[in-house]
């Protein structure tokens, strides 16, 4: 890879920070929610409720130790580091009109310990982390309230640290969501909680619209704080073939392809795409879209794409289906030529490549991997080692499909971070035992041990990834 390539790693604040109430901090979306396990769906608690299990609560301790961690994101040769700003350590609540002084310190300190070690903060403002007064207070981003909620805090943070954090990304995974009528990322992306007799696919759209114009709205004011930001979108890349080469099949892969990562059009072209307003209109409903809103929209595109990659999807069509309304995830199918995780995610590399140049075709943007991963259970030997080989290889083949995309297919890269670089809680599952990091934390799912660092095998081996550029894998 180039040598100004941006290796390093990738967090965010609700999973490893923990200190939930420190320093004047609000209650968040993830405060609220229970722990689970592979699959045991999370619960959404009204508030925090005594007796149950938030595993947000503590993280992995990040908030008090993390001179510590940076100490090693130095030793790993990190160049950038990935992590979040959480909404309610600036806005507790997340109408009000001052920001909390202790929270925007806490990031200060943090900011400037990394760039002490040479690291850059790589940072996205909403990541699963909306106030939860929000969602009940308005009805979270069903509300157009909520654009300027947001943009407040999106300029209170440019502007506090315009000279410290260049790269950007507005909201993370914006089209998890697309899987409508499963209250998790509804509540994640959107902080939507909705009634069984709600439309909830329209609920999605709109709040999404609303989500849209606000990251314009923050690409233009961040655009404005200080001309050198580079403000990214940030996409759940999981590419959806066709399962054969049938017409149908292939068709139906195409629609749910756009169904997916129209997102990505509004971010990266300024408008919708010609498809969704007819689906709007074939679905009947009835969108609070306004000119002024479009305007926005093309005004506020981003600087480069920021994507997840961990696996791929396969999908049919329906002989005599005109319409192709993909649903996900009830219109996916196994795929036979790769295999699959603990927690049933296909392992695909060469989909990331793939992805790579399929985003390239269409956006024509630089990109940033922000998160890869492997999700696995680790087991830690007495001798306080953990052989994390299962890493290695995802990491090992993901790479190489990476440096295949640059070198051999032109697409302009500018950095790579994988997940969970440090352990922490598992967003979807709430889980410790779900173990993503190059360095092991003493915690389970109860939040009991000693919270202490040491490093994986993966340790030294991305280390000397690093040390090479990608070259030496």
């Amino acid at each position: 890879m180039p040598k100004d390539f941006l290796w390093g790693g990738a967090v965010a604040a609700h999973q490893l920070e923990g200190a939930w109430q420190a320093g004047g901090k609000g209650v968040s979306i993830a405060d609220v929610m229970t722990a689970g396990r592979n699959g045991v769906p999370r619960k959404v608690t009204d508030g925090v409720k005594d007796g149950e299990i938030y595993p947000n609560h503590w993280g992995d301790d990040f908030y008090h130790r993390y001179p510590e961690d940076v100490k090693l994101f130095e030793e790993m040769g990190f160049k950038c580091f990935r992590t979040s700003i959480a909404w309610t350590r600036i806005f507790p609540n997340g109408d009000e009109d001052e920001p909390n002084e202790a929270g925007l310190k806490f990031y200060d300190d943090l900011f400037d310990d990394l760039l002490a070690h040479g690291i850059q903060p790589v940072i996205t403002l909403s990541h699963f982390e909306i106030p939860y007064h929000l969602v009940k207070e308005y009805g979270g981003f069903s509300n157009r309230k909520m654009i300027d909620f947001f943009l407040r805090f999106a300029k209170t943070v440019f502007k506090r640290y315009k000279d410290k954090v260049k790269y950007w990304m507005t909201f993370n995974e914006i089209n998890n969501q697309t899987a409508w009528d499963d209250p998790h990322p509804l509540l994640q992306n959107s902080g939507l909680q909705l009634d069984k007799d709600d439309n909830w696919e329209q609920a999605m759209y709109q709040a999404a619209h609303y989500e849209l114009v606000a990251s314009a709205l923050a690409v233009q004011a961040g655009h404005e704080i200080n001309p050198d930001f580079q403000i990214g979108c940030m996409i759940a890349m999981c590419p959806i073939y066709p399962l054969t080469a049938k017409p149908e099949d292939v068709m139906m892969a195409e629609r749910a392809m756009q169904k997916r990562y129209w997102f990505g059009d509004v971010h990266c072209w300024g408008e919708y795409p010609k498809w969704l307003p007819k689906y709007f209109d074939q679905k009947g409903f009835d969108m609070d879209i306004t000119a002024a809103d479009l305007a926005a929209l093309k005004a506020g595109t981003v600087d480069y794409v920021g994507f997840s990659y961990y696996m791929s999807f396969v999908t049919k069509g329906q002989t005599g289906d005109t319409k192709y309304d993909f649903k996900e995830p009830e219109d996916f199918v196994e795929n036979p030529y790769v295999e699959k995780s603990d927690w049933g995610w296909q392992i695909d590399p060469v989909g990331l490549r793939y992805s790579m140049n399929w985003m390239q075709d269409r956006w024509h943007l630089p990109q940033f991997i922000v998160e890869n991963g492997f999700g696995a259970y680790d087991e830690k030997q007495a001798d306080g080692s953990v052989h994390d080989d299962y890493r290695i290889s995802y990491f090992r083949d993901h790479i190489k499909a990476m440096e295949e995309a640059v070198n051999l297919d032109g697409v302009d890269l500018i950095g790579y971070t994988p997940w969970g670089c440090i352990d922490l809680v598992s967003a979807s599952t709430g889980e410790m035992a779900k173990r993503y990091g190059f360095i092991y934390v003493d915690a389970d799912d109860n939040g009991e041990g000693s919270f202490d660092r040491s490093k994986k095998d993966s340790f030294d081996w991305y280390k000397q990834v690093i040390a090479s550029d990608g070259e030496d894998l």
